[in-house]
């Protein structure tokens, strides 16, 4: 194995790929050594800014500034911003995305939260199907047990139709940590309060927090954070979260 790859294989890694093949060790060994193989491949560690920064000029998916209650990531994903067409420029940004969501977590937490802002969204928004499908391979197959909680927040009705379509490509469990959240529904908006804080949640999911996507403050952040990844990589003796 390579040293990335021991890196990689820490004993929280080993435990989360166990947990997605339901604790069966031949299926969890197959599952890693797959994982193994993709990233020799694609190599998700050596992404950097200046290669996916295209893909976030409009704020379509970023790190949130804020965490949840416990200290978890949050990634905002808007897909009404989409701006680009490029499948593997999409699928590369959302590599470089997870890839810095685990990285910023605190020690002893593996999972992240995602908030994924549908106002504004229409079909014409629609991910295609071969780019939400490869999506989810990556996330299910490559990033087993790194989703604590998704909320969906504000879907419109076409959407529900949609998201019949790419159900089937989501395992049940994904599907279970999956929240329908609307603005207007108090009930809904309480369950994303318990894991976030209206205090630092922004004021269009809900919250109180006055703060918008900045693409310039971003960029100085990531390229920061690209110094961490490679130092992390290039470390000896530390393990991924």
């Amino acid at each position: 194995m390579s040293a990335r790859g021991e890196k990689y294989c820490s004993e929280a890694c080993l435990a989360r790929y166990l947990e997605a093949r339901n604790w069966n060790v031949d299926k969890s060994r197959k599952m890693l050594e797959e994982s193994l193989k993709w990233r020799a491949l694609s190599r998700p560690e050596d992404i950097r800014w200046p290669d996916v920064s295209v893909e976030a000029e409009t704020g379509k998916m970023y790190r949130a500034t804020f965490t949840d209650r416990e200290g978890r990531t949050v990634v905002i994903m808007r897909p009404a911003k989409q701006n680009t067409s490029s499948h593997e420029g999409q699928l590369r940004y959302l590599i470089y995305t997870l890839e810095n969501a685990v990285l910023s977590l605190p020690q002893g937490l593996d999972k992240m939260v995602w908030l994924i802002d549908f106002t504004g969204w229409t079909l014409a928004n629609a991910t295609p199907i071969k780019t939400a499908r490869d999506s989810a391979n990556i996330l299910q197959n490559h990033y087993p047990e790194r989703l604590s909680v998704a909320f969906l927040f504000n879907p419109p009705k076409v959407f529900e139709a949609f998201f019949k379509v790419i159900k089937v490509f989501l395992d049940p469990k994904s599907i279970q940590k999956v929240n329908f959240v609307y603005k207007d529904n108090e009930e809904s908006m309480k369950t994303m309060y318990k894991h976030i804080d209206p205090e630092v949640l922004p004021v269009e999911f809900g919250g109180k927090n006055i703060v918008v996507y900045n693409h310039e403050d971003y960029s100085k952040l990531m390229t920061k954070d690209d110094i961490k990844t490679a130092s992390f990589w290039a470390a000896d003796g530390s393990h991924m979260p």
